[in-house]
């Protein structure tokens, strides 16, 4: 496990982390989910969705299809609902939609995208987290280009942290290399 502590802010309240952010003690994880929310569909699938809802255990697939009874619908784009961690070190498992990319980027993904970050933090201060923890939300299987995801990441966040009172402590989160070069270039360290 790995604990918040243990890591060192590229800047003030900013962290990079490569690792299994299933492993990661922190207030709150965001899962790149699906519209379900009931996490992969693939058994066994590598998919971020997937390492978190095994990890957590059967619990949150059945605190996420509560949820998602009681909304009667499915979960849109850009949104964003919290859930405990239930086995996860982290107390919270916050689940974000993000736009799916099959051909060209358009300004209505990188919205989306935008949206996805923004609904999450909003979420974990509404629920008194005081750091969360952000996988490359929509850069596996639904196709959203690394880079201009990485970019979009970072300047929503370090935006939304000019723009508010947020002391909110943000980890960036990856586990392939070349995102964590792109990462490493974006915040200059």
């Amino acid at each position: 496990m790995t604990k918040i502590s243990d890591l060192t802010p590229v800047e003030k309240d900013l962290y990079l982390w490569q690792g299994d952010i299933t492993t990661l003690s922190c207030d709150a994880v965001v899962n790149a989910a699906n519209a379900q929310l009931l996490g992969c569909f693939r058994v066994l699938h590598s998919c971020i969705d997937n390492c978190l809802h095994s990890a957590a255990g059967l619990s949150l697939r059945y605190r996420c299809f509560e949820i998602m009874r009681e909304q009667g619908h499915e979960e849109p784009t850009g949104q964003a609902k919290i859930t405990p961690g239930y086995n996860l070190p982290s107390k919270y498992v916050i689940h974000t939609v993000g736009p799916i990319v099959s051909g060209r980027l358009t300004d209505q993904h990188c919205e989306l995208l935008k949206s996805c970050y923004l609904s999450s933090l909003k979420l974990a201060e509404e629920n008194g987290c005081k750091s969360i923890a952000f996988c490359c939300i929509s850069t596996g299987v639904f196709g959203f280009p690394q880079h201009k995801a990485a970019e979009i990441a970072v300047s929503t966040v370090k935006d939304y942290k000019k723009t508010t009172s947020s002391d909110i402590k943000v980890i960036f989160n990856v586990f392939k290399d070349d995102d964590l070069m792109i990462y490493r270039n974006l915040l200059n360290c």
